[in-house]
């Protein structure tokens, strides 16, 4: 496989994997640390230092907007919920 037909499979992945979470509003941030060690902000993390490593000038809550399909507040508002004595127990256990 060619350099670039291996960049544009990862995008598409990395695409059905942000879509994927945009359907799946219900599962928590909290909840995918606790299964997986990542969430969305992770990944807008991630996001915010591809664009830093190409030279692109963008800021955290930019990238947060790109990943969540909406400014994070809104977002969070919307969305997300007080996590459980359970959640934030694994959540010190395995951080």
């Amino acid at each position: 496989m060619d350099a670039e037909t291996k960049i544009q499979l990862e995008a598409a992945a990395f695409r059905r994997l942000v879509k994927h979470l945009d359907e799946n509003k219900q599962v928590q941030n909290i909840d995918l640390m606790n299964l997986a060690g990542f969430c969305r902000n992770c990944l807008s993390k991630w996001y915010r230092a591809a664009a830093e490593d190409k030279g692109i000038d963008m800021d955290y809550e930019e990238a947060r907007e790109n990943i969540y399909g909406m400014p994070y507040a809104d977002w969070k508002d919307k969305f997300q919920t007080e996590a459980t004595a359970e959640q934030k127990a694994a959540f010190d256990k395995n951080h």
